[in-house]
């Protein structure tokens, strides 16, 4: 079953080289994290599926990867820099500052429990830097705390480089920052972290249909990609809609401490091709945007059949990948009792999603046959470039098995004496633990069938 608590995954993850604590020799750093061998493998492989998902299954989908320092103005015009910002409390009894909004009761102080705090007011999530010798320390450039700004403001090159007629989108995946006040949850909410966003441009007659199908087409991936339950997860649609938000909904999963979102749908109607486009006056904008006088191009789509000049409607995935690995370790996750006081941790990932494809097992270390012949097959495994491919050569069997239940590698490969005599080798499946013997020409066959799974 599920790991019970987000500790199990911690404990895991440290144990195993999965993630790390960021800063951690030096006592680390509040909503830092640094990912291991194996996390860095998970992480690549879900952002692969989510890729393959987006650009290369379709055609109406393009890549980005946009800058992550980027002009002050680009953040002034899509409302970050005005009203991008928690209300921040302070208790004067113990000092402690909170997020009003997240506070247990808002009239007394969730660390000491005094009435003496202060009024709420707005903290700044944006990460502000000066650039450039001349800066004399006044912010002019901020960390983007999200991708999908860098998007909306390359509608026009990517389109101009790459003709599209609607509908078609724009998908990026990468780092994001922002000054949490409280970050929590291990990986669920940190000050870096990142995001895999696509903005789909669409007409604004066509927007609530492609809504309801983004809502289909994500809960879909979710399932038969990561390998979540259908009963796991949930549409939460937001009651209170962002300014620019025409229809919201959230992807949450059951995480061990209740629902959470993991992914959000949004229709952000035509407020960010509006907000950055020039000459704003030129077309009837359904959103509320500001006024801007620095833009240098209009983001406008012309209709070549009807020559109708408009902004098109935008509607939004955003994922955390983050959260999405942390949601995938925890329903992977499983302890199961082998009796006689044995049990074992297997991670029962999606083959596509196991950070090590395979392991190889020379079962003699001494013998240089066996393992001369270990390194020919994990040669020939490598060669597929389907991933990483371990030779563990660290000695008893039993424990190599279990370090990669705990990693979630597929099939152990055990390369032994009878190798050596019928040129046969004994694969291991994790799920499962049953072991059979196959010819070593046909190893590589089965691991690309097992991998597709």
């Amino acid at each position: 079953m599920p790991a019970k608590s987000v500790n199990d995954i911690v404990a895991l993850c440290k144990r195993r080289g999965f993630i790390f604590t960021g800063s951690e020799i030096y006592g680390g750093l509040g909503g830092a994290y640094d990912y291991g061998p194996y996390g860095v493998e998970l992480m690549r492989n879900i952002r692969n599926a989510w890729w393959n998902a987006m650009i290369y299954a379709r055609n109406d989908i393009e890549g980005l990867d946009a800058a992550l320092i980027s002009n002050r103005l680009m953040w002034k015009y899509s409302g970050h820099e005005g009203s991008f910002s928690d209300p921040l409390v302070e208790c004067k009894k113990c000092g402690a500052r909170m997020r009003q909004d997240k506070m247990k009761d808002p009239t007394k102080c969730d660390n000491c429990g005094s009435t003496d705090i202060t009024e709420p007011r707005a903290y700044q999530l944006m990460m502000g830097l000066s650039i450039g010798a001349m800066a004399d320390g006044a912010i002019n450039a901020y960390l983007r705390p999200e991708t999908a700004t860098t998007t909306y403001v390359n509608f026009k090159n990517v389109l101009d480089s790459k003709p599209h007629k609607l509908p078609f989108g724009i998908a990026q995946i990468g780092k994001a920052f922002r000054n949490e006040i409280s970050p929590r949850g291990f990986v669920f909410r940190m000050r870096e972290f990142e995001q895999a966003e696509m903005q789909y441009f669409v007409n604004p007659s066509d927007d609530e249909k492609y809504f309801e199908y983004w809502k289909k087409t994500r809960l879909a991936w979710w399932t038969d990609k990561l390998g979540i339950p259908a009963e796991k997860l949930r549409f939460l649609p937001h009651v209170k809609l962002a300014h620019y938000a025409k229809a919201a909904v959230d992807i949450e999963y059951a995480f061990p401490d209740g629902f959470d979102e993991v992914e959000g749908v949004h229709n952000r109607q035509d407020f960010d091709l509006g907000s950055h486009t020039k000459a704003q006056n030129e077309f009837k904008l359904s959103a509320k945007v500001l006024e801007n006088k620095d833009s240098t191009t209009k983001l406008s789509y012309s209709d070549a059949q009807t020559g109708e000049n408009f902004i098109p409607y935008v509607i939004e995935t955003a994922m955390g990948v983050n959260r999405a690995m942390l949601a995938v370790m925890i329903e992977s996750y499983d302890e199961e009792d082998l009796g006689d006081g044995k049990s074992r941790t297997v991670l029962k990932l999606k083959p596509w999603l196991s950070p090590v494809k395979a392991a190889v097992i020379p079962l003699v270390r001494n013998v240089p046959e066996i393992v001369d012949l270990s390194n020919k097959i994990v040669d020939e495994l490598r060669g597929l470039g389907i991933g990483k491919i371990e030779l563990e050569n660290s000695g008893n069997i039993g424990k190599n098995y279990r370090r990669h239940d705990e990693i979630g590698t597929p099939i152990c490969i055990t390369v032994d004496h009878q190798t050596l005599e019928d040129g046969t080798v004994t694969i291991r499946y994790r799920d499962s633990m049953e072991q059979e013997r196959i010819k070593t020409d046909d190893v590589a066959k089965k691991l690309l069938e097992i991998v597709k799974q």
